[in-house]
């Protein structure tokens, strides 16, 4: 009895779990806060979420020193923890809190000029929600754990979507979303309850542990194991837009404000990823034969999806320069693909987790680059309502320095110099594919490369053309300017310094 009492006594360390206690806590200030808050200063409820977010952030910083545990089991000598806040854990939430405070810089200016068509209080609520969620996540070490943070992070996401009164391409949206999301998390439901009967646990370690004496037993329970697996990758497919189940992200990103676009194309990536490499290196690693060859054949159908469709994008077509970085960023997930795939073929830790650092590292470079050329989409959107490509001809002559920054994003996505961190961080993720013998793909990644620097240099050219028309000024809130400054400062940064990105590679999960 004693034993039995001390193994469900949950430990609590509440430094450990503070940056997204931080987030959810504010959300509910702020929801509250809203009630009280008048109409003409419900700007101050953006600026206490912002507050709040980067709050979130610094806690970060005492927990750099060593690796922190907590909600454990630890009696019948087992020692599972369902949150651990290591390495890689800090890592993503820090870029996981730093695309929600760039998003909700970008969304003051965005709430100001929605004239009431968007709910002020309700959106910081779900903004904050959805990032609390997110940064649960990477600290999960059970299933059940991270399921409920990648719903939290989702839910949210949904309603954000679908916010803005009486537009209904943003409803539209918000239910294809919704009904595609909700599908594909039934599917993974399914795998994991075939993986808890397969082996008796939800804990990611003690699953690792029992799969593999399944495997060896094999028999029915090896099948069931194996179905398990394969149904539960499927949830997290869907979060980062791995073809087929990519269909939703231009029409979902067109129908979103500009904000939430660029908050699912870093954030809600950032949560996919951070759910697969966690699932498939920590919990799956004894059926690398299963999810390995999947991911590597996922890798190269999102790629290719993703970059041909943005090479058809007609440059007047309304909204174009968004739904132009909707399918770059499914281009860019396929990218994001490989190195995970790659750890499926490592032939011990040491290599898997390097494969796993590729990801993270190329997840850092597309996280700041991406969310500033939204930025600045969201700068010329504020004129030209339509936001097409062909609105950004003779940007240079109009605004110089933002055509500049927005030229450096370009050629950051596309690896080109002077945006030599995306450069570095394709590079690295090529040889990840190279050094795991998967040179089929690498040859598909190349090929995809060289695809997205077609776009990538139009729509970068037209900034430099001669303007048609009278000439339109994008005049740009103090939040919208910090968000594209901020950005611009570290895709420099990184680019003069891509050695830094490297730190990351250690990702600490074994």
């Amino acid at each position: 009895m004693t034993v039995a009492a001390a193994s469900v006594v949950q430990s609590v360390d509440w430094l450990a779990i503070a940056p997204p206690t931080i987030a959810a806590v504010v959300g509910l200030v702020v929801l509250v806060a809203d009630l009280f808050v008048g109409d003409g200063k419900k700007a101050v409820l953006g600026w206490i979420s912002v507050a709040g977010l980067a709050a979130a952030g610094l806690a970060l910083l005492p927990l750099l020193d060593d690796d922190r545990s907590t909600f454990c089991l630890t009696g019948g000598g087992t020692h599972a923890c369902s949150y651990t806040a290591d390495r890689f854990t800090l890592v993503i939430q820090l870029l996981v809190l730093g695309g929600a405070l760039l998003a909700a810089l970008l969304s003051m200016s965005t709430l100001k000029d929605s004239r009431g068509d968007l709910p002020v209080g309700e959106y910081w609520f779900l903004l904050l929600s959805s990032a609390a969620g997110a940064a649960l996540l990477p600290a999960s070490r059970d299933l059940a754990t991270l399921i409920v943070a990648l719903e939290v992070a989702s839910l949210p996401a949904f309603a954000l979507v679908g916010l803005r009164h009486g537009d209904k391409r943003s409803s539209e949206a918000a239910l294809k979303f919704f009904l595609s999301s909700v599908t594909a998390t039934a599917v993974s439901l399914m795998g994991v309850s075939f993986v808890y009967a397969a082996t008796g646990t939800l804990h990611l370690t003690e699953i690792a542990t029992k799969l593999q004496s399944t495997q060896v037993t094999g028999g029915q329970l090896d099948t069931l194991a194996q179905t398990g697996v394969a149904l539960t990758l499927v949830g997290f497919a869907f979060k980062v837009a791995a073809v087929p189940f990519h269909f939703w992200v231009p029409d979902t990103y067109v129908g979103a404000p500009l904000p939430v676009a660029a908050y699912l194309s870093v954030v809600g990536k950032a949560v996919g990823f951070t759910g697969l490499i966690l699932v498939t290196v920590v919990a799956f690693p004894s059926y690398a034969d299963v999810w390995g060859p999947a991911l590597a054949v996922l890798a190269a159908l999102t790629m290719t999806a993703g970059n041909v469709a943005a090479l058809r994008q007609q440059s007047t077509r309304a909204y174009s320069a968004v739904r132009l970085l909707a399918w770059s960023s499914v281009g860019q997930a396929g990218y994001l693909l490989v190195p995970i795939a790659a750890a499926g073929y490592a032939d011990n830790e040491a290599a898997a987790e390097k494969a796993v650092g590729s990801t993270v590292a190329y997840a850092l470079m597309y996280a700041a680059v991406n969310l500033g050329a939204f930025a600045v989409a969201a700068l010329v959107g504020r004129a030209q309502r339509l936001n097409r490509v062909s609105d950004y001809r003779g940007l240079y002559a109009r605004s110089p320095l933002t055509a500049l920054v927005l030229a450096f994003f370009l050629l950051c996505l596309a690896g080109l110099p002077p945006g030599i961190i995306g450069l570095f961080a394709k590079v690295t993720v090529f040889s990840a594919a190279v050094d795991a013998g998967l040179g089929w793909l690498a040859v598909v990644m190349a090929v995809n490369v060289v695809i997205a620097l077609y776009y990538y240099l139009q729509w970068t050219a037209l900034l430099f053309r001669a303007p048609e028309g009278e000439p339109v000024e994008h005049r740009a809130p103090a939040p919208l300017t910090a968000a594209i400054a901020l950005t611009a400062v570290l895709g420099i940064a990184l680019s003069g310094a891509p050695q830094l990105v490297l730190r990351f590679s250690d990702t600490g999960l074994f």
